[in-house]
């Protein structure tokens, strides 16, 4: 009886400490804001939407004769202070973007979740269509690294002219194996499916990965974009995780310009 009353003691204590190991690798949130767009020379409008009753932040910046519309949902470290040189190329492609922060990022309220992040991405699309007013056929989801999750998942919901996947992943049980392998799969509890949404997303999608990418690895990237329906299309970089962009710093531009060039209006 005495064995067996450790044994559940060290389950439960095992259990717990994957659950809480799962949410401090997936969510590094960053409450300080250390740059703003006009550093980067990009006018922009601080916006305030709610999400779950939470209120969050972001950054509207415009580009003169814009036909297209960027939502970027960023990765799991920081905040948008931090994603703003990647912003710079997107609005000199000639498209507006809107960031933001999820939940408990920046300066935007509550505590992360895998739920709060797909809400959040839902309020903030609502957020373009109700309040600018945009077309959702001229509305392109961007996601780089966790952000695929709910990038994804947007995409397999509502009407959208594309979707852009940078540096991102199948699930969070195939990340969960290559980060914690002595983690069994069955006690992943934040799935992160995008696997088995991108399959009914029918838009163009364009899926840039580094095969130098230690975080999330190439493979998983790969396997993503193999289980995707068409119209699709993979561009294999060079570089790290985060900066992989600056390895191929050209070539990056061209094959997003070329991309959203090829997008109908």
């Amino acid at each position: 009886m005495k064995i067996l009353v450790i044994l559940v003691s060290f389950c439960f204590a095992f259990f717990l400490y994957v659950r809480y190991l799962e949410k401090k690798t997936i969510f590094y949130p960053d409450k300080n804001i250390e740059m703003i767009p006009t550093d980067y020379h990009l006018e922009y409008a601080d916006v305030h939407f709610l999400s779950g009753g939470n209120k969050l932040h972001g950054w509207w910046i415009p580009k003169d004769g814009a036909t297209h519309t960027i939502i970027y949902l960023h990765g799991n470290a920081g905040n948008i202070s931090g994603r703003l040189e990647k912003v710079s190329i997107l609005n000199a492609l000639g498209v507006n973007v809107f960031i933001f922060d999820y939940r408990g990022y920046g300066l935007s309220e509550g505590s992360p979740s895998e739920e709060g992040l797909y809400e959040d991405a839902d309020a903030a699309y609502d957020y373009l269509i109700q309040e600018r007013k945009l077309d959702p056929n001229s509305i392109v989801i961007y996601g780089a690294s966790l952000g695929g999750a709910p990038a994804v998942d947007l995409a397999s919901k509502v009407d959208c002219g594309a979707l852009i996947l940078n540096s991102t992943f199948t699930s969070g049980v195939d990340m969960g194996k290559h980060i914690y392998p002595f983690i069994p799969s069955f006690l992943v509890n934040i799935k992160l499916d995008s696997v088995s949404k991108i399959k009914n997303i029918t838009v163009p999608k364009l899926f840039i990965h580094s095969v130098d990418d230690k975080v999330v690895p190439f493979v998983l990237g790969e396997k993503l974009f193999n289980a995707a329906a068409e119209p699709k299309r993979f561009e294999r970089m060079v570089g790290d995780h985060v900066n992989a962009h600056f390895y191929e710093y050209d070539r990056y531009k061209k094959v997003l310009g070329d991309f959203l060039k090829g997008l109908a209006i």
